[in-house]
């Protein structure tokens, strides 16, 4: 039983004890009052007769006459009249009457009082007794009456008791709640705090609980920091801030392999020529700014488009990926048009030469540089001819959808509308091989075969219909739950948050299916943590009550950035291929994985690592404290094994 509960029924058994206590103590304080004022009557009457009998001379008839005449005016059960000798000489008596209190009433507080008895006399001469005795009965209904009106104003005050009594409790229950609830979240890795009670207990309580959290914030603020430090110093150039060649090639590798992504994106190398000689003829000094200069616009990009990354492959070369189709050409001119206006201002020979590629995204990463590098050869040697800067493109002669826009787009709704979708299947193990739980993509059949969602999630984005596609992909999870009991796990669009039917209908199907949901995980992308944090802390509240699991994935440094990370209630945290690829060769890298596992450790999260290739990655992320893996190394040994 809870400490309120049993606090309630203190309160109601106080309070009944103190209204049976005092009714009864009421009562019997009225019943001994009843019983001592007929014994008085009894004896006053008693004394008030035998004076009027003796003044009669010892005539029988007249004192006959004045007994029955008392007996007649008064509530007596009788009146009698003795001789000297004890004899019974004359005597009116009537029989008990019920009254109108019960019997059990009568019989829990009898009153039987003594009979009233006075001397007579004639002169000097005693001439006998008179003996008399009131009916009881009317001191029963009195004290009936009484107890009830007493009964029914102590009921009124016992309820007004216990309404006050009742707010005063959930008075107090709101900061016990308050306690519960923020000890709750710290064991769901929920780190709020609450406002100190006036209760002094509860104040005490509610300290100690807002200072373990603090310590917590200032636990996570230490590490975030730490592993800010040492994301610049693993990830990013130390001159230009941009990332370095290993972890650009590291990002471009994991990009390629998502599913989330457009089925066509792009890729521009940025090279100033003649590195050396400008070291020479400017000086160093004067070359970094010109790398900064390259580097600012490059950067532009990022700072406006999400997904754009750049990076600094060598000491002149620089690389930006553009996920999307059709815009590597004509930001590879604009990139040209910035850099001819700035550039020359640092003095003559400052040139730049430009390669862009434009390629399918199940292309190898090999394919993307090798055409990009080819692309950037040829405005090199462009540029040697030309002078100034020279742009050199490279597209796929089969980019290009055999379809109009609103052709695909009446088929994903036609898809969506008809659940013609399927999921596939990629397990997520942890050490010892054990399936913790299922990654479930979704594929649409469009027209002949189904599609994975490079082919359709943009057009599902700018179509404003991910929401549909993502419950779509809830209820499918869901049924193959309820099927073989696996656990599932779902990736959720950011944008669906802003759709304000998603989460209501989300809701609905989840309380359809309350025993497959509490197996359901559902992952949405870091984005979602550092842009939407509100939407993203309303939607573990809505959810976590059901049962379902929420998560981050394609998680990188960018959490260290999320200031209240400790408050979304989350429950898992899957890292981004880009940050783990390549940990076994670099001890910067692992030094950051394990970084980050403690920190997110310390928030009670599990922590996932994505896309692993290589054995060796493995092996190295297993040694980070990593509770799970996927990617294609753990699917390739499982089917091995």
């Amino acid at each position: 039983m809870s400490l309120m509960r049993q606090i309630a029924w203190l309160v109601l058994g106080v309070v009944l004890a103190a209204l049976v206590g005092a009714v009864g103590l009421s009562m019997v304080s009225a019943r001994q009052l009843m019983h001592t004022q007929l014994e008085l009557k009894n004896a006053d009457n008693a004394q008030a007769l035998a004076l009027a009998l003796s003044q009669q001379q010892g005539d029988r008839e007249l004192i006959k006459l004045l007994v029955s005449a008392q007996f007649d005016t008064g509530a007596y059960e009788f009146v009698r009249w003795r001789g000297a000798n004890g004899e019974t000489l004359f005597e009116r008596a009537e029989a008990p009457r019920p009254g109108q209190a019960p019997a059990w009433f009568r019989a829990m507080l009898p009153i039987e009082a003594a009979s009233g008895v006075a001397q007579l006399s004639n002169g000097w001469n005693a001439i006998g007794a008179v003996e008399l005795k009131s009916h009881s009965s009317y001191a029963h209904d009195a004290l009936w009456l009484t107890s009830r009106r007493l009964l029914a104003w102590l009921l009124i005050v016992g309820i007004v008791a216990a309404v006050l009594a009742w707010a005063g409790l959930r008075r107090i229950r709101r900061p016990l709640d308050a306690a519960v609830a923020q000890a709750e979240g710290v064991l769901a890795g929920s780190y709020g705090q609450v406002v100190e009670p006036r209760v002094p207990e509860l104040q005490r309580l509610t300290r100690a609980m807002n200072a373990m959290v603090q310590r917590v914030r200032d636990l996570f603020e230490a590490q975030a920091g730490q592993l800010l430090v040492l994301r610049e110093q693993v990830h990013h150039d130390p001159l230009t801030g941009v990332s370095t060649r290993k972890h650009f090639l590291a990002e471009l590798d994991a990009a390629l392999r998502r599913d989330d992504g457009p089925a066509v994106a792009g890729l521009v190398l940025v090279r100033l020529r003649d590195l050396s000689g400008l070291n020479a003829r400017l000086g160093r000094g004067a070359v970094d700014d010109v790398l900064l200069t390259v580097v600012s616009a490059l950067q532009a990009y990022p700072e406006s488009v999400a997904g754009c990354r750049v990076g600094r492959l060598n000491g002149g070369d620089f690389a930006l990926w553009l996920p999307a189709e059709g815009v590597a050409a004509e930001t590879a001119h604009a990139l040209a048009d910035a850099l001819r206006a700035s550039l020359p201002a640092f003095g003559p020979g400052v040139q730049v030469a430009l390669g862009a590629v434009e390629l399918p995204r199940e292309r190898p990463s090999n394919v993307w540089l090798g055409e990009a590098d080819a692309a950037l050869a040829r405005a090199e040697h462009q540029s040697e001819a030309r002078g100034g800067f020279v742009v050199e493109i490279v597209a796929d002669p089969g980019i290009g959808r055999e379809q109009g826009e609103g052709l695909w787009r009446a088929q994903l709704q036609e898809a969506v509308s008809q659940q013609r979708g399927r999921l596939v299947e990629f397990p997520v193990r942890d050490r010892a091989g054990r399936v913790l739980h299922l990654e479930c993509p979704l594929q649409l059949r469009l027209d002949e075969d189904f599609q994975p969602a490079t082919a359709w999630l943009p057009l599902a984005v700018r179509a404003r219909m991910t929401a549909h596609v993502d419950l779509l992909a809830v209820g499918l999870a869901l049924q193959a739950i309820a099927a073989d009991g696996k656990a599932r796990c779902i990736n959720v669009a950011p944008v669906s948050l802003a759709d304000a039917a998603f989460l209501p209908q989300l809701r609905e199907l989840l309380a359809q299916w309350p025993q497959p949901a509490r197996s359901l995980l559902l992952d949405l992308a870091e984005a979602a943590a550092t842009e939407h944090f509100e939407r993203l802390l309303e939607f573990g509240r809505q959810l976590r009550p059901l049962g379902v699991k929420l998560g981050l994935e394609h998680a990188g440094a960018g959490l260290a950035q999320v200031e209240k990370l400790y408050q979304a209630g989350l429950d898992y945290v899957k890292l981004d291929a880009s940050v783990l690829l390549g940990v076994a060769g670099e001890a910067g890298r692992a030094a950051f994985v394990r970084g980050m596992v403690i920190m997110l450790r310390s928030l009670a999260l599990k922590v996932y690592g994505e896309g692993v290739v290589d054995e060796m990655d493995a092996q190295a992320l297993w040694d980070c404290e990593l509770d799970g893996l996927t990617g294609p190394w753990v699917t390739t040994s499982q089917r091995a094994g």
